[in-house]
């Protein structure tokens, strides 16, 4: 487009404006565009290797313990622990994969009459006008027609069973193969740090390793024991859900502070429902009393104080981690906060010292 008359005219010229772009930030800019583009991309395998590394850290310190007690040596003790691990799991899952699916089958299918029966004794009329009562029946009607009655079909929504084997199969190892090269990543990493930095990043690296472990070891046994009481109780109360019920509440145990409580509004009024208030109340007190005994006796115990850290903190990682990783972020978000605690500790242990030791110095007196 030409310049007006009155602009050619007046001899005025108009400084001409270049953008220059370094090449180091458009080399820069590129690979962060690449690395975002890699990070979506590959998030499936990504959190393959982040379970499976997970995972070599949980079983660290069982492997450490087993070579100690046996002349074994660090691979064959990692893949016994590992594999012998997996297959255990899975021979239970077998066991009690057909009576397990039954019975969460016809839990859920009976869902709507076990929310209409409360709502016929009067038990959601806290709801008010609402509309949660019939929120709830809608629901779990919703749920229920959605469950198929074929076992072999309830078994096929699970997704498909090769590319479950697969992911498996690729965490499995993924871990093996960290806990037979844990010794030399280690000594790579020492190699580049100096004498001071090497004590302090290997002391960092025990601490997490024993935290991890402790605190898996320790959910998974109080877990167990969890499900067992509960569904325990509601066998001998007799629910004939007895199995799902404490499969329901052995997992949400695993889901800090707030399973246990998650578990109770499940459990509570499917016992109400089908066997009436008396054996209702009787949950509620097992539960209850269960939860004290957990706090107080069971998690101080098993665990100790391998993961110390504040039950606000625990909230906030778990929705945070929950956010980021879903359910599996969920359950591991205490260990990670507990790691990160650690890291943060350390980084700040000389100001915190000196800070300390300012407190302590007697005031100067004043005339």
């Amino acid at each position: 487009m030409s310049e007006p008359a009155s602009v050619r005219g007046s001899g005025i010229r108009f400084p001409t404006v270049q953008v220059i772009i370094p090449i180091r930030a458009l080399l820069v800019g590129t690979a962060v565009v690449l690395g975002v583009w890699l990070l979506l991309s590959l998030s499936d395998a990504l959190m393959l290797v982040f379970v499976g590394a997970f995972l070599a850290f949980v079983f660290e310190y069982p492997v450490r313990l087993l070579m100690a007690k046996t002349p074994l040596g660090r691979g064959l003790a990692s893949t016994i622990l590992v594999l012998g691990s997996v297959i255990l799991v899975t021979l239970l899952a077998l066991m009690l994969a057909v009576p397990l699916l039954s019975s969460i089958r016809d839990f859920l299918k009976d869902l709507p009459q076990i929310v209409q029966s409360l709502r016929d004794s009067g038990e959601l009329d806290w709801l008010g006008s609402t509309g949660g009562a019939e929120n709830a029946q809608e629901g779990s009607q919703q749920l229920a027609n959605t469950i198929p009655t074929a076992l072999s079909a309830l078994v096929g929504v699970a997704g498909n069973v090769f590319s479950f084997a697969l992911g498996i199969f690729t965490i499995v190892f993924v871990a093996i193969f960290l806990l037979v090269d844990m010794p030399k990543i280690k000594e790579a990493v020492a190699s580049v740090l100096s004498p001071e930095s090497r004590d302090t990043t290997l002391g960092v690296w025990e601490r997490i390793t024993t935290t991890i472990s402790r605190w898996a070891i320790g959910v998974a046994v109080i877990a167990v024991i969890a499900g067992t009481v509960q569904g325990g109780t509601a066998a001998l109360l007799g629910s004939s859900y007895a199995l799902a019920l404490g499969v329901i509440a052995g997992l949400l145990d695993l889901i800090p502070m707030m399973g246990a409580t998650i578990a109770g509004f499940i459990l509570v009024p499917t016992l109400w429902a089908e066997e009436g208030l008396t054996a209702a109340i009787i949950m509620l007190v097992v539960i209850l009393v269960y939860q004290q005994v957990e706090n107080n006796l069971l998690t101080p115990t098993i665990q100790g104080k391998a993961v110390n850290i504040w039950a606000s903190l625990v909230i906030i990682s778990v929705t945070l981690f929950g956010a980021f990783l879903g359910a599996f972020g969920a359950l591991v978000a205490v260990p990670l906060t507990a790691s990160i605690q650690i890291v943060v500790q350390e980084l700040t242990k000389a100001r915190r010292e000196r800070i300390a030791a300012l407190r302590s110095e007697p005031e100067p007196e004043t005339s």
